[in-house]
């Protein structure tokens, strides 16, 4: 293989894991014209193409999808070689990805916490609307509602989590309390947006009652709270988070479900310190208040 230079490696990393040039041109701060530079030189030096260019991103060739492989395995050395001669100073940007809910309302008020133990690491928070890819690094840890399945992600367990329908003390004086399930049909529902369910592990209404009807429809957890605490009517909430506002009542609590927080990242993170600090940081934080989620 031809000599490689680490800057143009660096900018052919950014993006294979983007899927864009502007993408990669917006993460490594510099312009879209030097991603493009950077690429061509690389692709000239080797004599090989490694990205088809498409109107709406990018997709490696058989040639990019091998050099991502040796770049990675370059990163990795030069990171763990760079913490060897700094080992108490953990220093870098980690891009953490996780649901609305649990990035908001969980991992958002620590993050002062985090900066205090690790003043070197820089959080990008990306509060998620939909799946991110963890292989081609869209996040460098990923907080997801399922196990991963690739083979290049390695994941563990936070924590269960449970859901129980709520309501405001206000909107439950004005139209009852519900005896049962069978009732919930004729109280306001607040629930997703169908079409911009993400996860089939959102789509859990048919467990609260088969004729369940979403009435105030928001694409969001937190929205849908903030939704619940103004009295629009009786919401799926989470229960960690519900049970911090004390406006809000627990219905029907023999209804509830259960579903799962994962912590995931790319098998090629193993040796990066910082974004190991922030991943033994939240699953500590998990750990410390585990009671309160189911």
């Amino acid at each position: 293989m031809a000599r490689l230079n680490w800057d143009d490696l660096r900018v052919f990393l950014a993006v294979a894991r983007s899927g864009q040039l502007l993408s990669a041109a917006k993460r490594l701060g510099v312009n879209h014209a030097t991603v493009s530079r950077r690429l061509q030189q690389l692709e000239s030096g080797l004599g090989q193409t490694l990205v088809h260019r498409r109107t709406h991103g990018c997709d490696l060739t058989d040639a990019g999808r091998q050099l991502q492989a040796v770049a990675e395995r370059m990163e990795r050395d030069v990171l763990s070689v760079g913490e060897g001669e700094a080992s108490d100073a953990i220093n870098g940007t980690v891009r953490v990805g996780a649901p609305d809910g649990f990035g908001l309302q969980f991992i958002a008020p620590r993050l002062g916490q985090l900066a205090e133990r690790h003043p070197g690491i820089r959080v990008e928070l990306v509060p998620m609307g939909r799946s991110v890819s963890i292989s081609r690094r869209e996040a460098d840890l990923v907080v997801t509602l399922a196990r991963p399945d690739q083979a290049s992600v390695i994941a563990r367990k936070l924590v269960d989590y449970e859901l129980g329908l709520y309501a405001s003390h206000d909107y439950l004086t004005r139209a009852g309390r519900p005896g049962s399930g069978d009732d919930l049909p004729v109280h306001r529902l607040v629930g997703y947006v169908d079409d911009l369910v993400y996860s089939d592990v959102l789509d859990y209404t048919r467990e609260f009652s088969p004729r369940w009807r979403t009435d105030v429809a928001i694409a969001s957890a937190v929205g849908q709270l903030e939704a619940v605490l103004g009295g629009a009517g009786i919401g799926i909430l989470h229960r960690y988070i519900a049970e911090e506002h004390a406006s809000l009542e627990r219905v029907l609590p023999a209804l509830e479900v259960t579903r799962s927080y994962w912590l995931a990242r790319h098998e090629s993170t193993r040796a990066m310190g910082a974004i190991n600090a922030v991943a033994d940081f939240l699953v500590e934080s998990v750990r410390e208040v585990a009671y309160r989620f189911g």
